[in-house]
């Protein structure tokens, strides 16, 4: 890890702390905006994964497989537990 992403880290951090601090402040005294501006900024961004999840749906390109794939053990089991089980009940 260079020096460059630690300072970037610490930044981070130093920013978060800030934002929580204000944030405290802003609670202590009363202040609507305390709350409105972070609950309108998940709002928002939760909205924006949101309209990426459906714009992705939309959009995505995917081709029909030309042959369907058999998987081993569709096909019905001549010794399956319901076969058994229905033979126990029919002759109890």
């Amino acid at each position: 890890m260079n020096e460059t992403s630690r300072n970037q880290g610490w930044a981070i951090c130093g920013g978060a702390g800030l934002a929580g601090l204000l944030f405290l402040i802003g609670i202590l005294n009363g202040s609507y905006w305390a709350i409105a501006v972070p609950v309108a900024i998940v709002t928002f961004f939760a909205l924006g994964l949101v309209a990426w999840v459906g714009y992705t749906i939309a959009t995505i390109q995917v081709d029909a497989d030309a042959v369907p794939e058999n998987i081993v053990g569709d096909e019905p089991d001549a010794t399956s537990t319901t076969a058994t089980t229905a033979t126990t009940e029919d002759t109890a």
